[in-house]
């Protein structure tokens, strides 16, 4: 933030250190290994009194020297003249934490020039005590030179105690100096060894060359053992959490890590090879090839250590992006740009949004992201975002994705980034949406009823609305299966329960008949659950018409997962098609009652918002092609799936075959977070609002969608998602709560929170099982007072949940309420009576039935008491 932008638009800057870095540290190893490798072989050659030896150290001296002193010497300097290009404030940084470090390298380094110029130039006038002190001095001063840089690169690493303290030694002795100290120590060993062969290779003397082949083998071979040791040690010495960043949770990582140890492996191997007697051609040959191998494998671990420490460039100090972390909070509050030294915007307003965000990007972003540059082109890695996607990305920065900062600023600045990058950057697109679709369906009315029936029918829907995936050749979320529920009773002073003795049977209104010739995308729930949409067979056998059957647990007649969709045939998205039950004598055949209900179900799922994507039917719903691909893209990168490759293969696959769902009775992977805590856990992190909008980016419940599900008297008087289920933020938790010993759990509860209640407070519970009750805000059946929620206050027993509790006489809540999210009075969007069809039919208003002293509809007369529960014969609150 302090010093101005180097912009490197195509190339990157990252790339540019890493192409100078890996040859500099290649050489550098060399120089220290190397130091040993001449003292060592030298000391050979006088314990041996070889004078061949002595020959192939004085050649070996001047190329060793060129490659060292001279490339080294430009590339070291080459990598200080870059970071400070690139990276001014981690050096800065760096140069005033560690001045006298700094200072007492360069004296090492001085010291390794003036001992090699000796060595060199005075090779043959030394005698034999002087050479061999001058080569040790050599090799120390280079090993000293490397125990203080490695000091200084292990800080950026693992800082320790001078978080706390600040003192030069809690930094400089960190808890993976030892460990990276002998692990470079003996890769300058290996190096070494590997450097001896360039110039043993050419040697004359057949004999002698293999001679000395052999004894650089030694130096590859015998520390190799110290190598993998060290290396093991190297990687536990890392922090817990950051190891698991660094190497479970960044997807870079794992492509270093193979190539660093597929180079030791050929390296190990050819240096075996060499051990042998091999014939001189080939030997040439090798040679090179294990000079590029030995870059690949210094590249290999170069490249791991530096993505470890991301985000940071000094790890829990400042990010790659040159923000210190003790800074964000302020600038969260603040603004970036009004903070940023160099930014020539201060303020953001509709004029200058696209410029602001360029400002941004090329703060935040520009040092590690290219725009159609060779790595991490943030132009290919967007294609598939919308904006509000891009919105949702930026707000997930640092969260569960912790390899990459978060985003610092206000949220007018991340919108302007995400309107940059999305319409800045990418090429214009069609930025009119279509209109929808809008189907017209006939206006629904009720059934006729009259006093002299002897019969009363109730029948609602379990769930007020059932979601379905409509991309089931990608991947099966829901398939189609509602669940329709109904009573029977015998009108009376005191009516009976018909549970014996009658049929009841529903029947699909004319035109939802045919779900099977609307879209192919049943195909894998037809394999996997035996559904056979071309016969309209459902998951539990049930087709579009059928019977119910008596359950004596729930004290209802049900109809469980009958396979309607909201497809008209013909076309047109209608969400809440209208069944017709009717109940009859099972020995006359005479029909006792008919009423209708709707079987709400919605394929208006809300991923196209982040993934891309049109709405695949209507312009109004359903998950599209494109759209399906890019979840499955992202779920395959991030988890390590082929769920892509597979679904192409003609093997889609159920969500909940992994993620344990009770609402499809799938147990999952029991070591793996249930659907709706991994679902609603990972979208938390990302989602940038927390209210009910949240929830309405995702379920069918938008006011200005196609389905708008959540349709009852709630709605109506303005209660909304938040106040029953809590922030997504909220409702996330109590589901990971429940699910705390399952890896990912942590990570994905560690960035949420509540402004009414600690996250660890949140009371853990079960998805379906779990819920808010209703007497939490209607306190003996009254109208709610205060500041009323029934978050955090959860049914412990299933059977207690509104759609499953039966009240006094076996009169289930529903029956008389409506179902759940559609209670009555509610406001249906296909035509406005649709969902209060029954309370009309039974009663003449749009209120529960037996409100307002309408108990004649089930005892044939006016009832002196509220006999189900209290407040229930008063006039309601709310007049439609």
């Amino acid at each position: 933030m302090n010093y101005p932008i180097w912009e490197l638009w195509t190339i990157g800057g990252g790339t540019l250190i890493a192409l100078i870095a890996i040859l500099h540290v290649y050489v550098a190893h060399l120089a220290v290994g190397g130091g040993l490798f001449l003292w060592l072989t030298d000391w050979k050659g006088y314990r041996d009194k070889n004078p061949k030896i002595h020959d192939y150290v004085r050649k070996h001296i001047w190329f060793f020297l060129l490659l060292t002193m001279v490339f080294g010497g430009m590339t070291g300097v080459g990598i200080w003249f870059i970071i400070g290009l690139v990276s001014p404030d981690a050096t800065s940084a760096l140069i005033h934490s560690f001045v006298f470090g700094w200072a007492i390298e360069w004296v090492f380094f001085l010291g390794e020039i003036i001992a090699l110029l000796i060595y060199a130039y005075k090779f043959d006038q030394l005698g034999r005590s002087a050479r061999l002190q001058v080569a040790f001095f050599y090799f120390l001063f280079a090993w000293l030179s490397l125990f203080i840089i490695n000091g200084i690169l292990t800080f950026m690493l693992t800082p320790g105690q001078w978080l706390i303290t600040g003192a030069f030694w809690d930094g400089f002795f960190n808890p993976t100096f030892f460990t990276s100290l002998f692990f470079r120590s003996f890769m300058a060993f290996m190096l070494a060894g590997l450097f001896g062969y360039v110039t043993a290779v050419f040697i004359k003397d057949k004999e002698f060359k293999q001679t000395m082949m052999r004894y650089c083998s030694k130096w590859l071979l015998y520390p190799f053992i110290g190598l993998v040791l060290s290396a093991v040690a190297y990687y536990f010495s890392i922090p817990s959490l950051l190891r698991e960043r660094a190497f479970m949770v960044n997807p870079q990582t794992p492509f270093f890590v193979s190539v660093f140890v597929i180079s030791s492996v050929l390296i190990f191997a050819i240096g075996l090879y060499f051990s042998l007697k091999t014939r001189a051609r080939l030997q040439k040959g090798l040679v090179f090839v294990l000079v590029i191998i030995g870059l690949a494998w210094m590249g290999g671990f170069e490249f791991t250590r530096e993505i470890a420490r991301k985000p940071y460039v000094l790890n829990d100090i400042m990010y790659s992006n040159a923000i210190k972390k003790d800074q964000v909070e302020q600038l969260n509050q603040q603004g970036f740009l009004a903070q940023a030294k160099w930014s020539q915007i201060e303020s953001i307003d509709d004029e200058n949004r696209m410029a602001a965000g360029k400002e941004l990007f090329r703060m935040q972003c520009l040092s590690c992201h290219t725009v159609k540059g060779i790595r991490n082109d943030i132009v290919t890695r967007t294609t598939t975002f919308t904006e509000f996607g891009m919105v949702s990305q930026l707000t997930g920065l640092g969260k569960i994705q912790s390899y990459m900062p978060p985003f610092v600023g206000t949220d007018r600045e991340k919108e302007a980034l995400a309107h940059y990058i999305m319409a800045g950057l990418h090429p214009p697109g069609d930025s009119e949406e279509a209109e929808p679709v809008v189907a017209e369906p006939a206006v629904a009315s009720p059934d006729s009823f009259v006093p002299e029936n002897d019969y009363i029918l109730l029948a609602w829907n379990d769930l007020g609305m059932h979601c379905i995936s409509d991309c089931d050749e990608y991947f099966v979320i829901l398939p189609p299966a509602n669940t329709l529920q109904a009573q029977l009773f015998k009108r009376g002073a005191v009516p009976e329960f018909v549970t014996e003795g009658v049929e009841l049977t529903y029947q699909v209104e004319e035109g939802f008949e045919n779900p099977s010739e609307h879209v192919p995308f049943w195909d894998y729930v037809d394999k996997t659950f035996g559904m056979s949409l071309e016969k309209n067979i459902g998951l539990s056998g049930n087709g579009l018409q059928g019977m119910f059957e008596f359950d004596d647990e729930t004290m209802s007649y049900n109809a469980t997962a009958i396979p309607v969709v909201p497809y008209r045939d013909g076309g047109g998205f209608i969400p809440y098609p209208i069944f017709r039950i009717q109940a009859k004598d099972r020995s006359s055949g005479e029909i006792l009652a008919t009423t209708q209900v709707v079987a709400p179900n919605s394929t208006e799922m809300g991923c196209r918002h982040c993934h891309a994507g049109e709405w695949r039917v209507d312009n109004q719903t359903g998950v599209s092609e494109l759209t399906a691909v890019n979840i499955l893209q992202v779920h395959d990168r991030i988890s390590g799936t082929t769920l892509l490759k597979d679904a192409r293969a003609g093997n889609p696959r159920l969500c909940q075959e992994c993620h344990a769902d009770p609402a499809v009775n799938q147990e999952g992977n029991p070591e793996l977070l249930n659907f709706s805590a991994a679902m609603h856990g990972w979208h938390a992190n990302y989602m940038p609002m927390n209210d009910e909008q949240a929830c309405q980016m995702c379920h069918p419940a938008d006011p200005g969608g196609g389905t708008r599900c959540f349709r009852g008297i709630h709605a109506q008087i303005g209660v909304t998602c938040v106040e029953c289920h809590g922030t997504l933020q909220e409702h996330a938790s109590s589901l990971l709560n429940a699910e705390q010993e399952k890896p990912g759990a942590g990570r994905l509860l560690a960035h949420l929170s509540s402004e009414r209640v600690a996250i660890h407070e949140i009371k853990p519970r079960k998805p379906w099982q779990n819920q808010p009750d209703c007497l939490n805000c209607h306190t003996g059946f009254q109208m709610p007072e205060g500041n009323y929620t029934g978050f955090n206050q959860w049914v412990e027993d299933p059977a207690d949940l509104y759609r499953n509790r039966t009240g006094y006489a076996g009169v289930r809540c529903i029956a008389c309420h409506g179902s759940t999210h559609a209670i009555y009075p509610a406001i249906n969007p296909m035509d406005m009576q649709r969902d209060n069809l029954q309370p009309l039919q039974y009663t003449g208003a749009i209120y529960p039935v037996g409100a307002s002293q309408t108990c004649e509809a089930c005892h044939k007369q006016a009832m002196e008491f509220p006999v189900h529960h209290e407040n229930m014969d008063r006039e309601p609150r709310i007049q439609f």
